[in-house]
């Protein structure tokens, strides 16, 4: 490279330096204190941001958890519930077969009853009849009625 003429070396440099120095200054105050400071801002937001995030994930976490514990004390409320509804019906439905079974023991013994008494009144009349018809033959055979009774025709 040739250098010109009039200036020596260290008056190059010394031009060089102060341009230099004034295009810092310059670029300093148009482009790079305005990129800095909007990279600053945005690594403080990316900080906020990150921080919110993390405060959300703990958040989430815990109503994550708070609702796991809710649904585990729901389903044992709902199952002690339905345990004791079968239970209270287990025993609704043993009263209930123990009232219809004295109740069809009470009809049976009626029942029983009823027939007893049907056949001893049967019986009363079978004996009735027997003697009736025992007197009848008797005076058929006899040929006389028996202990002053109506007169017997031969042709019965």
């Amino acid at each position: 490279m040739h250098v010109p003429p009039s200036l020596t070396d260290w008056e190059y440099i010394g031009i060089l330096v102060v341009s230099f120095l004034v295009f810092w200054f310059i670029f300093g105050r148009l482009f790079f204190a305005p990129f800095i400071k909007l990279l600053g801002e945005r690594e403080d937001r990316l900080k906020d941001l990150t921080a919110r995030t993390e405060e959300l994930l703990r958040q989430e976490k815990a109503a994550v958890e708070e609702r796991e514990r809710q649904l585990a004390a729901v389903r044992r409320e709902a199952l002690s519930r339905r345990e004791n509804e079968r239970r209270r019906a287990d025993e609704e439905a043993a009263h209930l077969i123990e009232q219809a079974r004295a109740e069809a023991r009470t009809e049976l013994e009626q029942v029983r009853m009823g027939i007893e008494n049907e056949f001893a009144s049967a019986a009363r009349q079978i004996e009735e009849l027997a003697r009736s018809l025992a007197g009848e033959l008797a005076a058929r055979v006899l040929g006389r009625p028996l202990n002053g009774g109506g007169r017997v025709s031969p042709n019965n």
